[in-house]
This record gives C-alpha cells, structure tokens and sequence, in this order.
C-alpha cells in the first residue's frame, strides 16, 4: 500500500516543475510583489523579472543590470566606484552561489519555468501524434555543435553589450539586450494575462529589431517544442552560466566505468538534451555541460547501480534494472506516453 503511494522520480520531478512554475509566475500572490523581489533577486532559472507576479528572478537580468547600470558606468566615472557600487554585485553573486551550491544545475531541470514550458508542450506535441525530432548524437556530433552558441549568447549579450552599453560605447536600448529577446518573458507574461511584451518598441532600429527577434524566438520555441525536445534549453546561456559553476555544487551525475555501458544508449535517447556523452564516456566526461540533472537517464538505464544523482556522498536515486522496466510501461525513453500506462508503483 505505501509503495503505491511512492511517486516515480520523473513524476516527483514534474510536480517539483509545476509547483515551481506556479511559485516562478504567480509567487508574489501570496507574499507581494515587493517582498517576492527581497526574496530572490539572482534564481539561476528562467524566472522573469518582466512578469510582475512572479515570486523571483532571473539572475541574468540582475547580472545585466549590474554591468550595464553598475559596473560599466562606474568604470566610465572610475572616481564614482565605491563600495556601494560592488556590493550589490557581490551579494548578487553571494545568492547565486548560495542558492546554486544547494541544487547546482537541477535549477534547470527541476526548476526553470521555460523548461517546465517546454517540457509540457512536448508532452502536447506526442498527444497529437507529432513525431518526434531528435539532435541526432552521433559521434558527438550536432548537439556538441550547438554548444558553442550559448556561451556565445552568455558572453555577448549578458556580459559584453551591457558592459559596453555602461561605458556609452553602445547605444542605451542594448543595456539589457539578452532579456528583450529572451523568450522566457514573453511566455511567462502571457501567463499572466498580460501580451503588451508581444508588442515591438519602435523608438529605434535597435529595440525594434531585439523586439522582433524575442517575438521569433518565441515563435520557434512554441512551435518546435512540440516536436524537438528542449529547443531553446541547447542555446540557453544560463545554462552556460550554471555550467561554469557545475563543479562547485555537490548535486552531480554521477557514472562510472562500465565495460558492458554504451551499447543500448537508452540512457541518450531518454536524456531530453540528447547527450551522446551520457551513454558514450564515464566519470566526470558523462557529467555534460549540457546536463540539466533531470534523472531521465538514470531512470532509463537497465542495468543496476551504473547511472546516479548525488548530492555530496548522498545517493539521491540510482538505475535500476527493476525500476527500468516499470518505467517503460509507461512511458517511452524518448518522451512518448503510452496509453492506459502503468507507473513503477504498479509492477
């Protein structure tokens, strides 16, 4: 009977997802707006500062902020940069830290609400028979490719152009140029019942064309979630973010040298970034940067005890044999439900 009532891992991650998707666009609710901007102003997920219900936000726009209103003024007025200028910055980055040692790159997993977006529009996208699109992993092939562009995004739209924006190299519509296309603000706005984010700024060339761009973006994450899993996550610079940091957090994936690993790759075809280092490589290699600590390969994987999630020295879930093929009958590696499914619980 209490075995019954033991959600699976990757139903006690998507209620973590929903309860966080909840708290992530209408949070201030029940503590206010105010109070909900005290209480986490650097969340290393999609949580968006433009959505004025949420209950805390993305630490891509506080770094922005920071570089563009902060540091790239201060260094443009070297006689102004005081300690009130860095502390902010520091005690940013001091939350961050603090909130990323606790979960590490599960914020993108279990907590980020584009990801859970993502996630639920896929699961929409196979209801309606829409086949699936997968990064073919090869050799690590195309999804190592994409990598690049994230860290390209991290560096020249959180960092560069609002440095240079603070110093008046740039002009002032690019002082936050990641959050006017980032596609968070816009999904999670609408949410909220509010489209005026949908609307193009036509002061300048500059705003207009960040403008139409979040509107493609945001266009191409709706309609390619249905079929590709995890569009905008690949690309995703806090992502790269979270990646620098990976290492000092104790949450980890962890995988060690198996002789009989890497011939069925159920553990790629179940991992929604389609990591082909997960079935291909071992030890710290296996932990991608790509990881979102998600668990779907460690739920997939059919041997005992091969792949797990730790937090320090603590095994939070490990593969299982047993566990695999309860999982199965439910649902498919690559996402697809099946119909009038049975849970792990039930086998």
């Amino acid at each position: 009977m209490l075995k019954n009532l033991i959600p699976t891992l990757g139903r006690l991650r998507l209620i973590v997802q929903l309860l966080m998707l909840f708290i992530g666009v209408y949070g201030s609710l029940f503590v206010g707006h105010y109070m909900a901007d005290k209480l986490s102003s650097a969340l290393p997920a999609l949580s968006c500062a433009y959505d004025q219900m949420n209950g805390g936000y993305c630490v891509l726009i506080r770094s922005q902020h920071m570089l563009h209103h902060q540091i790239g003024m201060a260094i443009a007025r070297a006689h102004e940069i005081t300690f009130s200028m860095v502390l902010p910055l520091l005690l940013a980055l001091v939350t961050f830290f603090a909130f990323f040692f606790v979960l590490g790159k599960a914020f993108c997993g279990w907590v980020c609400p584009l990801g859970t977006l993502q996630e639920l529009t896929g699961r929409i996208g196979r209801r309606f028979g829409i086949g699936l699109r997968r990064v073919a992993p090869g050799d690590l092939g195309p999804p190592a490719r994409l990598r690049p562009v994230k860290w390209l995004i991290l560096a020249g739209l959180v960092f560069l152009l609002p440095l240079l924006t603070g110093l008046g190299v740039t002009p002032h519509s690019l002082g936050n140029p990641y959050c006017d296309v980032c596609p968070a603000r816009i999904a999670t706005t609408l949410l909220t019942g509010r489209a005026d984010q949908l609307a193009l700024n036509l002061g300048d060339g500059w705003s207009f064309g960040l403008g139409a761009a979040a509107n493609w973006l945001f266009g191409f994450v709706l309609v390619g979630a249905l079929a590709l899993r995890q569009p905008f996550c690949r690309i995703c610079p806090l992502l790269a973010f979270n990646a620098i940091f990976q290492r000092l957090s104790p949450a980890r994936l962890v995988k060690p040298s198996r002789a009989s690993c890497g011939n069925c790759r159920m553990c790629t075809t179940a991992c929604p970034m389609d990591i082909p280092e997960i079935s291909q490589a071992e030890g710290r290699k296996a932990y991608s940067e790509d990881c979102t600590l998600c668990g779907r390969c460690a739920e997939y994987c059919p041997q005992d005890g091969v792949i797990s999630i730790k937090w320090a020295n603590v095994t939070l879930f490990r593969s299982s044999r047993g566990y695999c093929k309860a999982r199965v009958r439910g649902e498919t590696p690559d996402g697809a439900v099946k119909l009038a499914a049975k849970g792990p619980s039930d086998a």
